[in-house]
């Protein structure tokens, strides 16, 4: 199952490839993965996506990462409710004869144009990353030249719903 871990570092050199070498030992795929400053001075968050089989290696993985030295917080946030984005740059093969049945297509997914030529667009769109393979798919037919992808950045709502039974009125 996918999980989506933040960490907050110590905004070193190292840092990263110590984390992610840890992962790489304990034999976590890393599907995704986004650093940045954070708004604390000197401090960074990471954001992973990896797949765990199961909750005990979830557990080690948690506790790993929260022994090292840089690292100041560790949180899944999978279950919780959360913000997660994801952008993606998609250069498509777009002649002018089905330049407007694309951008009809572009046009729910809120994506943009940010490069145009004769015969490609670049589009920017950014979302969840479901929103963002069902982009890529409808332009797959067309020809998808190039393509590359931020990974997920993601937090945790202000406020999280709290689990109440759901009653049916009939």
């Amino acid at each position: 199952m996918k999980r989506v871990i933040t960490t907050t570092v110590i905004n070193q050199s190292g840092v990263l490839n110590r984390v992610t070498g840890l992962l790489m030992k304990r034999q976590f795929n890393i599907e995704s993965i986004s650093v940045g400053h954070t708004e604390q001075p000197g401090m960074s968050k990471m954001t992973f996506v990896v797949n765990v089989e199961d909750k005990g290696k979830l557990e080690q993985l948690l506790k790993q990462l929260q022994k090292q030295i840089d690292v100041i917080k560790v949180n899944d946030i999978t279950d919780k409710a959360m913000v997660m984005r994801e952008l993606a740059l998609v250069k498509v093969v777009v002649p002018p004869a089905v330049r407007n049945e694309v951008l009809s297509i572009v046009e729910p997914f809120r994506a943009t144009v940010v490069d145009m030529s004769k015969n490609v667009t670049t589009f920017q769109v950014t979302g969840d990353p479901e929103k963002i393979e069902a982009f890529i798919d409808l332009m797959r037919p067309y020809g998808v030249k190039e393509l590359t992808r931020t990974g997920v950045s993601a937090f945790v709502r202000e406020t999280q719903k709290a689990q109440t039974p759901q009653l049916n009125i009939l």
